[in-house]
């Protein structure tokens, strides 16, 4: 019992310093596969860099990297997507 109670303990210090944007940074990878498809058939792809405060910085490659369309493209759908999915997402920018 008091084994158990310690790691209860020891967990809730880790989520208090930092566990939650190792989770978060794990619903952001989550979400991330469910865009890379529709980014991927236009010869794209995004690469997860960071998270940070609530701020998500990815890379654009392939085809994205290049576009002239890419901040629409991390706008309007990147980050509006990432945003519905993780709420605790404030903004995404790229590397």
């Amino acid at each position: 019992m008091l084994k158990e109670r310690r790691m209860n303990w020891i967990n809730d210090i880790e989520r208090s310093e930092g566990g939650g944007e190792q989770e978060m940074r794990e619903n952001v990878e989550k979400a991330l596969e469910k865009i890379r498809p529709a980014l991927q058939a236009d010869g794209g792809d995004v690469e997860l860099v960071d998270v940070v405060d609530g701020v998500v910085k990815v890379r654009l490659t392939g085809a994205c990297g290049g576009c002239p369309m890419s901040q629409m493209t991390l706008k309007m759908g990147v980050e509006r997507i990432l945003k519905q999915q993780v709420p605790e997402v404030k903004r995404v920018e790229t590397i």
